[in-house]
């Protein structure tokens, strides 16, 4: 029954059944009862739920989890040859900002027993790519690297290992139900007045909606979002791909400009 795919499908993307239900207008134990299998869709909610979970309308119905990946590749495609347009800054990376930013995440969430490494590598990724969507300006302007575990900051290793030099920050070896886990303390606070107050309320956004995520969550979270897709493996996501972003993960309202 198309309850249990729709129910698997959420899951899989760490979507909340109230974020669902505001989706496709109907209330929370409306949507309960769609997952239940003891209400049937429309057909207009139906075209809804594909798009969210970006399946093909035929395969969503027929419980087939066909994600578009033609179009994933064509999207990757358009975005390589894609002349790059004159209202974005093609982001310059600002190596003493990293390290202020993620001097903040520590003080902020690194005391948290989810937050290690793969869920700050996450935390950057969204931080610097969000930042860009909203404003086409860098925040750090870090270059991030497409793995299987998710976007990578290139710079995070030397830098990590040069503030650790200066005493910054230290480096933890733990454990996060029974996983190793990479975890940095801060030792200094962080010099706030390398951020400016929209930056810093950015950070914030962006620790408030993802930071209770664990590495498993964050790494399938932006396995979702188009920069990542759209990169070829190894090989850096392209900044200019979140004006392709979908309703899940744009940051921007494109509304408010028409």
């Amino acid at each position: 029954m198309l309850g249990k795919f729709i129910l698997e499908q959420r899951k899989k993307q760490n979507l909340t059944q109230k974020f669902i239900a505001s989706k496709i207008s109907v209330s929370r134990p409306t949507y309960l009862q769609i997952e239940q299998d003891e209400r049937d869709l429309t057909i207009p909610e139906a075209k809804k739920l594909a798009d969210i979970f970006g399946i093909d309308f035929n395969d969503f119905i027929q419980g087939k989890d066909g994600i578009m990946k033609a179009e994933i590749k064509e999207l990757a495609q358009k975005i390589k040859l894609e002349k790059p347009r004159t209202r974005i800054n093609i982001p310059k990376k600002n190596l003493k900002k990293f390290k202020e930013v993620l001097l903040y995440i520590l003080s902020r969430v690194g005391g948290r027993p989810n937050v290690g490494e793969a869920v700050i590598y996450k935390l950057l990724y969204f931080i610097d790519f969000d930042f860009y969507e909203k404003f086409e300006e860098q925040l750090i302007g870090a270059t991030y690297i497409k793995n299987h575990y998710g976007p990578t900051p290139v710079e995070f290793k030397v830098i990590v290992d040069d503030m650790i030099k200066n005493k910054e920050i230290v480096k933890v070896d733990n454990k996060y139900f029974d996983y190793p886990q990479k975890k940095y303390l801060a030792v200094r606070r962080p010099n706030l007045e390398v951020l400016s107050g929209r930056e810093i309320e950015h950070i914030d956004d962006v620790l408030a909606r993802l930071a209770d995520k664990n590495a498993n969550e964050m790494k399938n979270y932006s396995h979702e979002d188009i920069p990542w897709k759209a990169a070829e493996d190894g090989k850096p996501l392209s900044y200019e791909s979140v004006f392709y972003r979908d309703e899940r993960y744009s940051v921007r309202n494109y509304d408010d400009e028409l």
